[in-house]
């Protein structure tokens, strides 16, 4: 994408408000697992250099997880390139999947990893708890501070210290299970998806697809905050804004605005009217979502670009059954929601781990920097990607470096293994100006918990009243807000 393009979708975040309410040490347990997979550093430095002993200990909690075992493979060899060239690091296995339930108590207990991944809505609230280390300085020394300017000013604290670097960014999308189109009879005459482009064509899409093939036509979450959070991008489309920010450090709720009620009865109706809902959305979350979609019990998914590897690698779609197109529009018009992925590091990491961690970044290909190891680590992800099934597509990057965009464009360029044209129109709707959006302010988990609360009471009840369900959390979260900003 480019950089100009980028500024424009990063602008776009500069009102964000993280999530409010900070952690405390109730809930939850430790998700970090030390793993014996993978080597535990490298006992050599060139080869017939002497065993050199082990000084820095890096705990990697964006080691994948046990079922990944190709992913694990291709950190093994970043492990190898390590002890390659900074023999003194042991590279800990410490699998950690980020959860707002179990991160704090894990800190509190001295159990963080060295480096772990978040989500864009958190940095401020872990900075504000004192969570997370400040690597100002050592960005500094490496010239890594360029990133888009907004994504920075997340990252850091008033004083403008920064405490995280992005991985990458996402925007919400639909995904595809091009089988089921098929099956349908919902391809154009060179075989691409006739894909939905508002939500009665969604509607209408939905109700083919089960008609002729007995699958659900959408997989909508409504386990968890997942579920407020996909349908806060369907509420955008119908005109809503469900929160708006006073200015002056307070919050106003809009959930029972018409248009939020309107989108609400849209969802209704999938369930009701035209029944083209996985049979039970009560049990479905961002996993399974996935799952439905990779094994052709859901024709169409809700979902974002960075997660292309779980239909297909972890569920089994072929690559080349897999394809995106634009969030439908509604008469408010057409948004995907934007978001992405730091890195961030532990408040105990000493000096030398956070540099060991930075190291180990640029070996991952994930620095912005165009080195030799850098390089090699992008070929590396691309390649994995190919072994196994993964479309190899271009991320949304937040680093404003344009010789690092280049070369990680260069290297999805050698490496593409699918037919772009089954992502282009994603891709393309990302680049119009204004149609990325960032998640609502406030209170934001709060209010996706309080979304989730009607969405499983209308996708449960055929008689269930929108409007007094909308009420009732449109109070709810109002209150919340009151409590926090008032």
């Amino acid at each position: 994408m480019k950089t100009k393009t980028m500024k424009r979708f990063f602008s776009l975040l500069l009102g964000m408000t993280m999530t409010a309410s900070l952690l405390t040490g109730c809930g939850g347990g430790n998700n970090a697992q030390t793993s014996d997979n993978g080597n535990q550093g490298t006992e050599q430095g060139d080869e017939g250099s002497e065993k050199t002993d082990k000084t820095v200990t890096l705990t990697l909690g964006i080691w994948p997880e046990d079922t990944l075992t190709e992913d694990i493979e291709m950190h093994k060899g970043f492990v190898e390139e390590m002890g390659k060239l900074h023999p003194e690091v042991d590279c800990v296995p410490a699998y950690y999947k980020y959860s707002t339930d179990t991160f704090m108590p894990m800190v509190e207990s001295g159990n963080c990893p060295t480096i772990f991944e978040s989500w864009y809505t958190e940095p401020q609230k872990l900075i504000k708890a004192g969570a997370v280390a400040d690597i100002t300085d050592y960005l500094e020394e490496r010239g890594w501070t360029d990133m888009n300017p907004t994504v920075k000013d997340l990252l850091s604290d008033e004083n403008g210290r920064i405490y995280g670097i992005p991985r990458d960014g996402y925007a919400l999308g639909l995904m595809m299970n091009v089988e089921l189109f098929e099956e349908a009879g919902l391809v154009d005459e060179d075989g691409y998806p006739i894909y939905p482009k508002t939500w009665d064509e969604l509607a209408e899409t939905c109700k083919t697809i089960k008609d002729k093939t007995g699958s659900a036509g959408l997989c909508l979450l409504a386990k968890d905050n997942s579920g407020g959070w996909h349908f806060s991008n369907i509420a955008w489309a119908f005109g809503a804004n469900l929160v708006t920010d006073n200015g002056d450090g307070t919050y106003t709720s809009n959930l029972n605005s018409p248009e939020a009620i309107a989108a609400m009865e849209y969802v209704k109706s999938l369930k009701w009217d035209y029944k083209v809902l996985t049979d039970d959305p009560m049990s479905e979350d961002w996993g399974t979502g996935f799952t439905k979609l990779g094994t052709g019990a859901a024709a169409m998914y809700i979902a974002a670009n960075d997660a292309v590897n779980q239909p297909t690698q972890v569920n089994g779609l072929p690559v080349d059954k897999l394809a995106m197109c634009p969030i439908p529009a509604g008469d408010g018009g057409q948004y995907s929601l934007y978001g992405g992925t730091p890195y961030m590091f532990s408040k105990d990491a000493t000096p030398e781990q956070i540099n060991a961690a930075l190291d180990y970044l640029e070996i991952m290909g994930k620095a912005p920097v165009v080195s030799d190891a850098s390089v090699a680590g992008m070929k590396s992800d691309a390649q994995n990607r190919v072994d196994n099934g993964v479309p190899v597509i271009k991320s949304l990057t937040a680093w404003d470096v344009p010789e690092f965009v280049e070369a990680n464009q260069q290297v999805v360029d050698e490496y593409t293994n699918v037919d772009p044209k089954m992502f282009q129109s994603y891709f393309d709707a990302t680049e119009v100006e204004g149609n990325l959006r960032a998640e609502e302010p406030g209170l934001t988990q709060d209010m996706y918990a309080e979304l989730t609360k009607v969405l499983q009471a209308v996708i449960t009840d055929e008689n269930a009243d929108v409007t007094e369900l909308m009420n009732t959390a449109n109070e709810n979260y109002q209150a919340l807000l009151d409590g926090t900003y008032n």
